[in-house]
Formats: C-alpha cells, structure tokens, sequence
C-alpha cells in the first residue's frame, strides 16, 4: 500500500488547505467556465449566511463563484482547522446539514452563482471520538468507510518534501493518509464527489494536493458524473521540492503560492513598476492553469502573503490582481483573529458584514467594484502601461478598461494616455467621474495609496 503522510499541527494551519479546479482531460484553463471567472471563498460561513450573501452581495456584484468550506462530517471542536480533519462523507459539519447545504446551492445558482466546495480527500482525522454528525471513529478506522487497509503504509509524518515517497506517501501533520492508488479508496472518493455534483455542486477545491500523486487525482476525477467539474488543486511550490505544481495541471487549475509570496514583497518593500510583466513572465503556471489570490486562510495565519492586517498594500494588491489579466482569482474572506487556531465568530453564522469580527474582504468598496471591472474587461490585453520607475503604475485593457494605483506616500496628479472612446466615466474605486478627452487622455489626481478604475459601460456612479 501507498501512504501519504501530512504533518498535522503546521500542516493543518499550512498545508490543510489545498485547491484547484479541473475543467478538462488536458490542461485546463485557469479562468473557470463561463464568463466571470472571480471567486468569493467564504472561509468557515455557514450555508445559510452564504446562501443570503449570494443574493444580497456575490451575484449583484459580479462574482461568478462562492467556495465554500469543507462540508464532510469533521472531529469535533471550535478551531478552524476541524473543518479538514473528515469523519466519514456525511454533509454533517458544523457550517450545516445536507438541507442547508441543498437550500445554499440553490440559492446561490438563482443568484447567478456557482459553487466550489473546498474538498478534502488526502487524509481522515487522527485521534478518536465522535464526530459533528455522530459517527464514532478512531485513527485509521471510520466504521463503514474506511478501515486500516485503506491507508499509506507510512505511519510517521512527513519529513523531507525533497524525497516523493516521503510527501506523498506519509501523514500530513499525523492525519491518516488514504491511500488513494487503492481502487476501493478512489471509488469512495469519487462517490463522495458525486454526491455533491448531485446537489448541484459546480466545482472542487482539492485541499493538499501536492499530497497525492496527480495520477490518482486523475482517476478519480475520470469516476466523477461531471468529469468536467471546476477543479483547482491546492499544491504549494517550493523551489528545488520534488513534487511541483506543473505536474497537475493536466487535472485543471492550480493554485500558484509564488503569485501571492511576490505580491506580499512587491508591496512591501519593492516597486510596483516590477509588475509590468506580472505572471508567466515571472516563471509562473502558464495562465490558463493559474488559480490567484492575494491570501487564503493558511497565508494569512503563516504571515507568508498580505492579509486583511495589512491594510492599504492589501486593499491595493487585489484591486491589482482583479485588473491584471492573469489566472483565475480568489478573494478570501475570512474574520478578524489574534489566535491562529480561533474558529469562526457565531460559529460561522454572519448577521452582517463588518461586525462580529467578520471582516467581508469580497464586499469591501474597493475589492467588490472590481470584480465587474474585471467581467467588462475580460479577454483584453494590457495595453498603455506606465509606472514612475517606483510605487506608480497604471495600465488600460485595451478599449474596455484602465486601472491606475498609486501606491506612493504623496498624492499624484498626471495625465494618461488610454484607449478608451472618448466620454465620460465613473472611477468605482471612489464613485468620481472622470473624463476622456478625443485623444483618449484621462488626467485625474491620487492620493497617497488609493486607486482609479474606469471600464466601458459604467459612465454613471
């Protein structure tokens, strides 16, 4: 028997988290189906808080996705991380049951939203108990599930992610490592996938999956009914690492962890003229197998990328990544935490955005206008970039759009050339109205840190 193995107390906070979406046999394009192609990753909200946000907030504002948390049967407790330690396939966990899990979906798809489901099938719980929907279990038997024959041979954690075996075959942070070369293990996965696509489910976050071979991946994505669901793979690149992220491509997106590290840099501590050739010219996944984000839930507790703490160069930094045409961006939105290990507010329940500690990075004014931004402009190519050598830049997408961010401590006023028709437009990073004049020149003010943001069809604030 093959085993996995996942360290279990840094890799749940690190490695616990894994997506991608697979949208074809062969390589995948990283821009999911359908023509909006920005996901809301609601981190630990209930269904039903997310079927409401749906509807007030993600399907008015443009975004074409939600991903939502891990909704297997999980270990008891209130820490974040419980989410991604299964119990067996039951949607039993503490964010709600099948009925509310059903009710979001349909909600969220009459919105105009489709749905991703932050997916666990590296590993079952360690310890022993009962879980959040009243199976018994112990490490390595999950009555009626799995038994001990059904994981890694490889029962210490992992140790040297520059050996294979090692990374895939022993246990993330001491989680029991299904063996997923086993066809009994591939069947129960995918059955457990299907029953989701069966509610409707648009999609797949595959957590850890540097954590399995691509090949078993494969497998059982060729078992599922929708064998072109969404499907992004979470697999970290860590340089000279025998596992890299290009080996999965041929399953769908992967998420690419470098975008997120040199955005953190970038904005802190170097120019953002460096971005003018941002993405493939940088050594990363090609585009079209991209997926992007500025943090998720593990980077914002590693203090390995940007996160809501980092106020202005975070706000800035996704209106970057919403206006630059590459991957398929997540915008993570999680709650206010000083304890890295600390749940959810109301146990996941969001009365309203901004309170409780939920802290709604999707509906922030500045993050939130882009998303239509980036639905208007899709398929252009950056064209008109200008940077002031340092912490200025500004670039159109082609007749459609153009973004300016000034991320210097003074205000800048300038003139830039665009290509935008002459009139008159609405700058949704602060509801001003700007003008192009016939020449396609757009002369606007900066302060310190703020951003312009014009598109085609929004002449109106």
């Amino acid at each position: 028997m093959a085993r996995r193995t996942l360290s279990v107390a840094a890799a749940l906070a690190a490695a616990l988290t894994t997506s991608s979406l697979v949208m074809h046999p062969t390589e995948a394009a990283a821009s999911p189906p359908g023509s909006k192609d920005v996901t809301a990753v609601l981190f630990e909200w209930k269904f039903a808080s997310v079927a409401k946000e749906c509807t007030t907030t993600l399907g008015p504002a443009g975004y074409g996705y939600v991903q939502v948390s891990p909704p297997a049967e999980h270990i008891q407790g209130s820490q974040w991380w419980t989410s991604y330690q299964p119990v067996s396939y039951k949607i039993a966990g503490r964010l709600g049951d099948r009925a509310a899990f059903q009710s979001m979906v349909n909600t969220c798809h009459a919105a105009g939203v489709k749905v991703v489901v932050d997916t666990v099938v590296n590993h079952m719980a360690a310890g022993n108990g009962t879980g959040t929907g009243g199976s018994s279990y112990t490490k390595y038997d999950y009555p009626g599930l799995y038994s001990s024959y059904d994981f890694d041979d490889c029962t210490a954690q992992i140790s040297n992610y520059q050996d294979r075996w090692n990374v895939q075959h022993c246990e993330l942070v001491g989680l029991a490592d299904l063996d997923t070369g086993e066809d009994y293990v591939r069947g129960a996965l995918a059955k457990y996938m299907n029953d989701l696509l069966s509610l409707g489910v648009d999609g797949f976050r595959i957590d850890a999956a540097k954590h399995i071979d691509t090949a078993d991946l494969a497998n059982i994505k060729s078992r599922l009914s929708n064998p072109n669901a969404y499907w992004k793979q979470e697999v970290i690149h860590g340089s000279g690492e025998a596992v890299q992220p290009g080996e999965y491509t041929r399953n769908g997106d992967v998420q690419e962890f470098r975008y997120a590290y040199d955005l953190k840099r970038v904005f802190n501590n170097e120019n953002l003229a460096y971005l003018k050739n941002y993405g493939e010219g940088w050594g990363y996944l090609s585009s079209s197998s991209a997926g992007v984000f500025v943090d998720n839930h593990d980077t914002e507790r590693n203090g390995s990328t940007l996160s809501y703490k980092d106020n202005a160069n975070y706000t800035l930094a996704n209106v970057f990544m919403l206006a630059w045409p590459y991957g398929a961006p997540d915008i993570n939105s999680g709650y206010e935490f000083t304890d890295h290990d600390a749940g959810p507010p109301n146990g996941g329940t969001v009365n309203a955005c901004w309170q409780n500690g939920w802290k709604c990075q999707h509906n922030w004014p500045e993050i939130k206008s882009m998303v239509a931004f980036r639905n208007a402009t899709r398929g252009q190519a950056v064209t008109d970039w200008w940077d002031n050598g340092g912490d200025a830049i500004a670039f159109g997408r082609g007749s459609k759009g153009f973004v300016a961010i000034n991320h210097e401590s003074g205000s800048l006023s300038r003139t830039y050339q665009t290509s935008l028709p002459a009139g008159t437009y609405c700058n949704v990073q602060n509801n001003s109205t700007v003008t192009v004049n016939s020449a396609g020149q757009l002369t606007a003010t900066l302060g310190a840190n703020t951003a312009l943001a014009v598109y085609a069809g929004k002449s109106s604030c």
